[in-house]
């Protein structure tokens, strides 16, 4: 009984995370790409844990707005997720398979609600703030990005004995890449976030208000983290250094891309990494090179 048991719930896991595995392929191309230089295993509890950010966000940002759910509504479908995550964290189960997929990668590296709870609060801030002070931008870039860095961290780290010291460099490392590509999306959705949503996530810039010098200054704001978080590649596991060191590179390139548009153009259009770019990117990563960007100068490159 207890074989038959297991057998069902391994194929029923087995399930949900091939759904969980179907959304980064759709959804994203440059995190698929860096996730599958990674093993099996480890891109298994990535893609975990992406599917489970991108249908919370999916809530507060998309198909749930177009579907024309009332704010409020979407309020109450997020809390009853959140519930639902904390509850799956804690059996190993649940009906909504990408939850149970996130469950399972979380039991089995060690995500726990330190994590999951200042997630869920920076989604919750989605849907009642249009505009951000210094202090409510750090709370939600940290609850939105920098925990899901750390959340992959403890994938790439499962299985592998680390030193204290070494583990911090990690921990804020990966805080600061997450922070990173978080304010490059920022600064590539500016216009639509606020046409289409209403909102404005750097504190004090809109799209009327964004300059050339002040594009710079968060250009050269997202180059610090960057800086910062290559100094932690060289001490992740190999196949999880490589796959980071992809998704850094890409995008550092986003960002030396971003340098080149002008303010007033920027808010018109989502600058994208060309597939060919990508795809020389990766042959360097595969090559053994680590990005190590250094801070740029002021002004475009």
């Amino acid at each position: 009984m207890n074989t038959q048991l297991e057998t069902r719930i391994d194929l029923y896991t087995r399930v949900a995370e091939e759904t969980a595995s179907g959304v980064i392929r759709r959804y994203s191309t440059s995190f698929g790409l860096a996730s599958s230089i990674l093993d099996k295993s480890t891109r298994q509890h990535i893609e975990n844990i992406y599917s489970l950010v991108r249908l919370a966000d999916e809530i507060v940002d998309g198909v749930a707005y177009e579907a024309g759910v009332s704010v409020k509504r979407a309020g109450e479908l997020l809390n009853a997720l959140e519930k639902d995550t904390a509850e799956a964290m804690e059996t190993g189960y649940s009906t909504n398979l990408i939850v149970h997929a996130f469950a399972h990668t979380s039991k089995t590296v060690g995500i726990t609600s330190t994590l999951t709870e200042p997630f869920f609060a920076s989604m919750r801030m989605d849907l009642n703030n249009t505009e951000h002070t210094d202090e409510s931008f750090d709370a939600y870039v940290y609850g939105s990005a920098e925990v899901v860095g750390l959340m992959c961290l403890e994938a790439f780290l499962h299985g592998h004995q680390v030193s204290s010291d070494d583990r911090e460099t990690m921990v804020r490392g990966g805080r600061a890449l997450g922070a990173a590509f978080q304010k490059v999306n920022f600064l590539r959705d500016l216009g639509a976030d606020f046409v289409t949503l209403g909102r404005s996530y750097f504190p004090g810039v809109t799209p009327d208000s964004l300059d050339d010098s002040t594009l710079t200054r968060l250009l050269d704001d997202i180059d610090e983290d960057l800086v910062l978080s290559a100094k932690a590649l060289r001490l992740l596991p190999p196949q999880a250094r490589r796959a980071v060191a992809l998704a850094h590179a890409l995008f550092d390139e986003l960002g030396r891309r971003l340098r080149k548009i002008p303010a007033e153009e920027l808010i018109r259009q989502r600058v994208r990494v060309p597939g060919r770019v990508k795809f020389w990117i990766a042959v360097k990563i595969f090559l053994g090179w680590l990005p190590q960007p250094p801070p740029r100068a002021t002004g475009k490159a």
